[in-house]
């Protein structure tokens, strides 16, 4: 592990260690789209700011009703500012982000990811520096270590609102009727998912056709087996023909041939895969603390099926380099402010006041680890939540989510070559090649 990264641990360590001494154990559209109107400001005063995000209300019901409530209020205290938003899912809001850039026409207000992912973006000079909100209170509110992600040559380009964990959720139910424990061991998993197989369960949910959602499960397999490897890789200070990231891919399609996932998963998006989990036909699911809302505060799901799940640590495999508490997260996504708004300074101080609110409501409200500092002394919370919290205090590293890690073709090689190898389309052997001929290509 990076001294960077272990830097960013302890800080991470010493808030959440306040933070967890004091538990007991959008705009006027709605849900909507906007309607097209153009931001901007007129003679009279009046403002209106375009936000576009990746909470619809289907999907993310706590963190769009979060969203919502936080535009209400800024309204409320700006009544000479409107917002409108765009809402779309993650892979839509990925492409629209893309279109709208290539003709220079960002939302005033934007959610983004840190990393290489923000990197064409800031060289583009399409998002505009928000280190002046970081020079002033708002910077003593994140937790040390989350903004450095999103910074390119010294400077900040956007502000994290999340912090990310990627644990194996399970029914307990499903796993309680075959009398089977959560694994710590590889083998111990794969006796789980044989067992599951025997009875006519299915294991795993998945959804690939986004593809980074079966990139989790080889980043874990990747970093169980080598360690920081695939980092290395990434960075270039390694290469792709290390033994453990060749091994890493044959163990992916070793679990595609023994069914340990949901029929059609390479076909079916992130949702439709979780569907599978959510209702009940699928017995374990790999995704990050995003997720929390629906298995704790989301009052659509059933009290009846949130009390049914449980999360354990991705299991330690003979031989490899990793432990248990090595997680795949980091700092989640985060907004930006779009450098050609007409209305930058309302825009920066939108993302102030919605950073501040996120902070102070996502934990009681939408059930999302915050990346700024919360105390929650006095506020009751959900077992699964504190237990989450807790891992994140004590994990041993963490590893950004390799498309994040990875600049935009390089990126997308990666995600194409996560679906061709779940669908046994791709050797192992020329999975990694064809990895190392994107990063060689830098770009």
């Amino acid at each position: 592990m990076s001294k960077k990264t272990l830097a960013m641990l302890l800080s991470w360590t010493l808030v959440l260690a306040v933070i967890l001494s004091g538990c007991n154990n959008a705009g006027s559209g709605g849900n909507g789209e906007s309607g097209g109107n153009a931001s901007g400001s007129g003679a009279d005063g009046k403002v209106t700011l375009k936000f576009m995000h990746l909470w619809p209300a289907g999907s993310s019901a706590q963190q769009n009703k979060l969203v919502n409530d936080i535009i209400q209020q800024y309204q409320t205290d700006n009544p000479n500012v409107t917002i409108k938003q765009e809402v779309l899912e993650n892979e839509q809001y990925k492409n629209k982000l893309k279109i709208l850039s290539a003709s220079n026409e960002l939302p005033d207000v934007g959610v983004t990811w840190a990393a290489g992912f923000l990197e064409p973006y800031v060289k583009g000079n399409l998002f505009a520096p928000l280190d002046d909100l970081l020079n002033g209170s708002l910077g003593e509110k994140f937790i040390a270590g989350t903004t450095e992600a999103y910074a390119v040559e010294g400077k900040t380009y956007a502000l994290p609102i999340e912090l990310n964990i990627s644990p194996i959720y399970y029914n307990k139910a499903i796993f309680a009727k075959y009398n089977l424990q959560p694994p710590a061991t590889y083998d111990e998993f794969l006796n789980v998912l044989n067992t599951l197989t025997e009875n006519g369960e299915v294991p795993i949910a998945l959804g690939n056709k986004d593809r980074w959602t079966g990139s989790l499960w080889y980043m874990y397999l990747a970093n169980r087996l080598g360690g920081d490897a695939l980092e290395k890789a990434i960075s270039g200070s390694g290469k792709f023909d290390d033994p453990a990231l060749t091994q890493a891919a044959a163990e992916v399609q070793k679990l595609v041939d023994m069914n340990a996932f949901n029929k059609g998963f390479n076909g079916l998006s992130n949702d439709e895969g979780k569907s599978e989990f959510m209702n009940e036909k699928a017995a374990m699911y790999l995704m990050g603390t995003w997720e929390l809302p629906n298995f704790t505060t989301n009052p659509d799901i059933p009290q009846e099926f949130k009390d049914k799940i449980g999360f354990f640590k991705f299991p330690t495999m003979e031989g490899g380099k990793s432990d248990i508490n090595s997680w795949v997260g980091g700092p989640g996504v985060g907004l930006f402010v779009a450098q050609n708004s007409k209305v930058k300074d309302e825009a920066q101080k939108f993302v102030q006041y919605f950073v501040e609110k996120w902070g102070e409501s996502s934990v009681t409200e939408a059930g999302v680890i915050p990346a700024t500092k919360v105390d929650t002394a006095a506020v009751q919370l959900p077992q699964l939540y504190i237990d989450l919290l807790n891992e994140l205090n004590q994990a041993s590293s963490l590893t950004l989510f390799a498309d994040v890690q990875m600049k935009p073709a390089a990126a997308q090689a990666h995600l194409d070559m996560i679906q061709a190898l779940f669908g046994k389309a791709v050797t192992p052997e020329d999975f990694v090649k064809n990895h190392q001929a994107a990063i060689d290509k830098g770009n």
